[in-house]
């Protein structure tokens, strides 16, 4: 397998789903992509099967965030301070998906460990939620109120949250390592009444955790990208290729 690396570039959420799908469509046969990237606005994307009914779009107008349709499922995310990664591979070898999710998540885990010594308590989640149950919450549409099997979670709280989908011979991930607490304010753009605002934030910031509040200090992008490639590479036993980040 050729393994191919994208470094870290900040796009609109348009361009970064379009660009993840554009990688899907002219992935080879072994080969597969590792990519970084921001958002540029910040940007609230919404599950595949999620509706943009569930978003006050005026509120999101008014403070100019962008929203973005997923190619993935999941729930509702708001991209603010954050590293994003996507891992678009061939899989004309028939990877389990379940087994692939939970490689890139322990690679992903190598990295934050490489990252910093605070992160070694970084862990697995290895129970699946009632999915039914979860849903029929009120924060069923958020994506960081509940921890799925092979998600990433520090002291029991969600700290990386990851979608994925196959597309024809091609699987796409994608997900969010939390930065800061900005993502936590998605709870204000919902199309909920306004005593339920507070409750829903509280759930939201008991239930995540972020990597500045963890290691109580600013956190390089470029250091955490550089752990999390090798992270990969240790993981998968794998050296990359660098190729500059292109635009569509």
């Amino acid at each position: 397998m050729n393994w191919h690396l994208l470094d870290y570039g900040s796009f609109t959420g348009k361009h970064n789903m379009e660009f993840d799908l554009q990688l899907v469509n002219s992935c080879q046969t072994d080969n597969a992509y590792l990519r970084f990237y921001g958002w540029k606005p910040y940007c609230i994307s919404l599950g595949a099967n999620q509706s943009i009914k569930e978003i006050n779009v005026n509120k999101t107008n008014r403070d100019k965030i962008d929203i973005v349709k997923r190619p993935t499922g999941g729930r509702a995310i708001l991209h603010a301070e954050e590293l994003t990664y996507s891992v678009v591979i061939s899989n004309y070898n028939n990877i389990s998906g379940k087994v692939l999710y939970n490689q890139i998540s322990q690679a992903i885990v190598n990295g934050l460990q490489l990252y910093s010594s605070k992160l070694n308590q970084v862990i697995l989640e290895n129970v699946q939620p009632n999915f039914t149950t979860e849903l029929n919450k009120p924060s069923g549409g958020l994506c960081f109120a509940s921890t799925a099997k092979s998600e990433i979670k520090f002291n029991g709280k969600k700290l990386v949250g990851s979608a994925q989908r196959k597309i024809g011979n091609v699987i796409l991930q994608h997900g969010s390592i939390l930065i800061g607490k900005f993502h936590t304010g998605l709870v204000n753009y919902l199309n909920i009444e306004e005593d339920k605002i507070l409750s829903l934030q509280d759930e939201l910031g008991n239930s995540t955790i972020e990597l500045e509040t963890i290691l109580n200090e600013k956190v390089s992008l470029t250091n955490l990208q550089e752990s999390i490639i090798k992270g990969f590479e240790k993981t998968f036993d794998i050296l990359f290729n660098r190729e500059l980040h292109p635009t569509l």
